[in-house]
């Protein structure tokens, strides 16, 4: 499919680069972006070629500014309920097909990453930042809940209740530092390293087994909200005996 909102290309075998392509207006996710970010994840999904992939913005401005308020402005009074409530469970539920895809994705996040912006790199793997990255539930400045696009889910879980309370309610933006320190990211680097650092990421993953990684990032998908301890158990050792009678019948 070729796309007009977003950009893809293989970078190396086995390692795919999204890019967010609409660097004039900081990334943000207009209705087409939304519909072709659907359709891209809904390929990775069945997609065995594709073993990680490499999420950034396109342009200096920023990472994601989230959603496109001045479409959404002018496209919402012409919805009905039903219609409205489409749209946002659509939007939504790009966070969950990124879950869903079998690859783990690594974000290089530069400048802001605002309201569904922040929610990719949440619901992304590994996140590599800059400096002047900065995040910002934003919803809730918009006259809306702070609690959308998934994130009272992921960064209650992330960063601890507590903060992530504090940032849901208030709107306010998180520095590098403190998503550094409060365990959001894995790395902060210069900006012209950004890029350098998410593809020594994905050079680590490409050299553990592939199926090995697919499993597990079901395992913590289901093993976030496992009902106890028996329940991560049972998962793990499923996916172990998987793995291992795979690689002895490999090795006959």
């Amino acid at each position: 499919m070729s796309y007009t909102t977003i950009e893809y290309e293989v970078i190396e075998k086995g390692v795919g680069l999204l890019s967010l392509n609409r660097p004039d207006v900081y990334n943000a996710v207009s209705h087409k972006m939304m519909e072709e970010l659907d359709e891209f994840w809904r390929e990775r999904l069945y997609d065995l070629d594709t073993k990680v992939i490499i999420l950034k913005g396109n342009g200096d401005k920023g990472f994601c500014a989230g959603l496109d308020m001045k479409e959404t402005m002018e496209m919402a009074p012409k919805m009905n309920t039903q219609e409205f409530y489409r749209f946002q469970a659509r939007l939504a539920r790009i966070n969950l097909a990124m879950r869903r895809a079998p690859q783990p994705i690594i974000t290089a996040v530069h400048g802001a990453a605002a309201g569904q912006g922040f929610s990719f790199v949440l619901a992304s793997d590994i996140r590599v930042i800059s400096p002047d990255a900065r995040f910002c539930a934003a919803y809730i400045n918009i006259g809306l809940g702070g609690a959308d696009m998934s994130c009272s889910y992921f960064l209650p879980r992330m960063i601890g209740s507590g903060r992530a309370y504090e940032f849901m309610y208030t709107g306010q933006f998180m520095s590098s530092e403190e998503a550094v320190n409060l365990g959001l990211v894995s790395k902060m680097v210069d900006r012209e390293k950004l890029l350098d650092t998410a593809k020594e990421y994905a050079a680590i993953l490409m050299s553990k087994n592939h199926f090995g990684l697919r499993l597990t990032k079901e395992a913590i998908n289901i093993n976030i909200d496992a009902g106890g301890l028996e329940a991560a158990l049972n998962m793990e050792d499923r996916n172990q005996v998987m793995l291992g009678m795979t690689l002895f019948q490999q090795g006959k």
